[in-house]
Parts: structure tokens; sequence; C-alpha cells
């Protein structure tokens, strides 16, 4: 990879140091271009029209997210984020008095609050899988807790929280061995290192576009695995999803469609579709590999700083780091390096009820890097992070 070209076509690089990739990451200039040349068609010929010219260009945007988790474009739906695609599979599963939803600590807080929805309305269990010595969902515990009362096993692949990376492939065939539908919340994994359904071995993915992927906010997706669709009622049926059968009823349309919206902001889709053809065309592992350097560096400079500690658990670690200033709120820890021109984020109790519940440590600064950050954007937040440790001042 050629970083300096990389960064020449991300115009935001030219203006900060941005180390919030698990927010949002920088979308590339020909991204961009993709998004408003299609603005500027709807703004010329209509939005119907603009839609109607490009609809190949459509299709092959679910070509290119199946080509990058390892699935086939029938499998995949567009939503206009990773939750409602992510509500939209959990939602169409039933649950009965005594059914249980398996979970980990590191699970996303608005998963979190839908298990909890759904066992008030309908007397299901939530069962809490607790972590293994290194801080990852622990593997050997679920096996032991699968029985068949068990009607889904819900992780997050990479929380929102930190750089712990859950064991998925292994949850995969534990949960393929007992029947047991498996849902990925890989929100945080797409885009930043390879992910291929087939391999893991999960039944249902959802991911965004605008964290590692790069792409723009508004866009999501949801892979199911055609094995587990006669599973899956949606709770949702509009003209996009469901095919009227003349009379009094319908028919679900097929495959992953059956979870389809008719409206979509399509300037947005087709940037998704040019940052998924970038990640492919660059190679995920290659910039996978890197970010996870990356933030492995970061980690590195942060622990070795007098009055500064990071917090990732796991035993593979990914780009994000979570880290804390002694003394000084994460609040004010992100103010001052935002006044130095360095984007990062905090975490919040209650993004990760589980873990909040297990560690206590939020809220934390959360600094992401992503393939075309620099060694030296790294030192800057970490010379940042020093001042703070030594004078509690940003200068």
């Amino acid at each position: 990879m050629d970083i300096a070209a990389l960064r020449r076509d991300t115009p935001g690089c030219a203006h900060r140091v941005h180390l919030n990739n698990a927010g949002a990451g920088l979308v590339s200039r020909r991204t961009l271009d993709t998004m408003t040349a299609h603005l500027e068609l709807e703004a010329r010929i209509g939005g119907y029209e603009a839609a109607t010219e490009r609809e190949q260009a459509i299709e092959d945007v679910y070509a290119a997210l199946a080509e990058l988790v390892g699935g086939r474009p029938e499998e995949v739906v567009l939503f206009d984020n990773s939750t409602h695609a992510w509500q939209a599979a959990f939602y169409s599963l039933a649950f009965r008095p005594g059914d249980r939803i398996l979970t980990g600590r590191a699970e996303y807080g608005s998963n979190v609050l839908a298990y909890l929805h759904i066992a008030q309305r309908t007397g299901a269990e939530v069962v809490v899988v607790p972590n293994d010595a290194y801080g990852r969902f622990d593997t050997a515990a679920l096996a032991g807790l699968l029985d068949e009362r068990t009607r889904l096993v819900g992780i997050s692949h990479v929380p929102t929280s930190g750089g712990l990376v859950n064991p998925v492939a292994e949850i995969g065939r534990i949960t393929r061995r007992a029947g047991v539908p498996f849902l990925l919340d890989a929100t945080q994994s797409v885009g930043q290192f390879p992910v291929d359904v087939r391999e893991i071995g999960c039944d249902l993915l959802t991911a965004t576009g605008r964290k590692f992927l790069r792409g723009p906010r508004g866009t999501g997706f949801l892979w199911v695995n055609p094995a587990v669709l006669d599973r899956l009622d949606p709770h949702v049926s509009e003209t996009a999803s469901a095919l009227w059968d003349g009379k009094r009823g319908f028919t679900w349309q097929p495959g992953a469609r059956r979870f389809a919206t008719w409206e979509m902001g399509w300037a947005g889709v087709l940037g998704l579709g040019s940052a998924v053809r970038q990640a492919l065309e660059l190679g995920v592992g290659a910039t996978g590999e890197r970010a996870i350097g990356l933030g492995a560096a970061l980690r590195e400079r942060l622990d070795a700083l007098p009055g500064v500690g990071t917090y990732d658990l796991g035993r593979e670690r990914c780009a994000i780091v979570t880290a804390k200033v002694d003394g000084v709120p994460a609040g004010e820890v992100k103010a001052a390096l935002t006044r130095e021109g360095i984007n990062v984020s905090t975490t919040w109790p209650d993004q990760t009820q589980f873990d909040t519940e297990d560690r206590g440590v939020h809220p934390l600064v959360r600094l992401s890097p992503h393939y075309y950050n620099t060694e030296d954007e790294l030192d800057r937040a970490a010379a940042v992070l020093a001042r703070l440790a030594r004078t509690g001042q940003p200068r």
C-alpha cells in the first residue's frame, strides 16, 4: 500500500489526526465523488429516475458486500444502519417463556436492551456467558450452557468499548453442532480485518458502512444464512420485502430480501459500494494487518507512560485501544485531544452494560487507528496523554 497516496485520497487526513475509526472512518475521495455524482444526478433528472439509471450499480453493491463477507448477493440486504439490521434479524426469531438467549459480557448496549425487552415481553431468559482467563467469551462455558431451551446465541465480534476480538469461529463450531442460531454483530470487525461467514459459521451477521469500511453514515447490512430462513418471521412487511398474492395474502421475497425496505438513500448505498470495492482492492488482510499493528503500537506507547493505562481485554486484540489517564476524567482527555486536532471517542457505561457490571472501568478514552494513520500521529496522541498525566493540563 502507498500510504501517502491513500492519505492524499482522504480529504480528512489534511485537517485532523483521525483516531476515531471505531466511530466513523474517513471517507475517501472516490467514495465522496461517487455519492456527490449520484446526488447531482438526482437533482438533474429526479430521484426515481436516477435510481433507475443506476439500477445495475446498486445491484453491484450487494455483490461487493457478499464478496467482502464470503456470502452470495441474495444473502445480503441493505439497511440504513447496523442497529436496524441487527434488530430486523433478532426480532424475526420467536421466543417463548423459558427460552434462553445466550450472550457475552462484551455485548453492545442496544443489543442488550433488545434482549431485555424480549425477556420482559415473552418470559425468555437472558444468560450472560462468563469471560475466560483472557477476558474473551468463554467457549467452554458456552458449550456447557447450551441446552434444549436455547433459542439464540448473540455475540459482538469486537465490542464497541475495547480491543477484544472474541473467538467467533469456535462459537460457530459449537452452535452448529447444537443447531442453535448464531447472530453475530460484526459492526466493529467488518472492514477492520477479514470476516468470512462460512469460516465463522454464524447464521446472521450485521455490520455498518461508516466505521472501518470507511463508507458513509446511514448505511448498514444484514447477511442471512439460507439454512435459517424458515426460522425467521420478519417483524415488518412492505412492498420491498413481500409480494401480494392478488387476494388477501402475501409471500416473502426470496432470500435476505424479505427484510428489505423500499426507500433507501441511494447516494449512500452507492458510496458504501465504492468503499467496499476499495477495501477489496486493497485487501482486507493487508489493511487489517496494518491497522492492528498500529493499534498494538499505540497500546505499547500508552502503557509505557506513567499515569496512563490501557484496558483492552482478550488474547487477540484489534486496532481499538481504550485508555485512562489517572485523575483526569475521560471527557476532559477527549477534549484535550480535540483541541490538538486529534479525533477520539469515549466509552459509556451503558454501551456495554454487562462489561460495566463486571469491570466498572467506563468511561474510557477510545482511540482507533486505521491503515491510513501513521506512527507520527500515534506519537502526537501519546504526547497529549503524557502531558495530561504529568500536569492534568493539555499544555
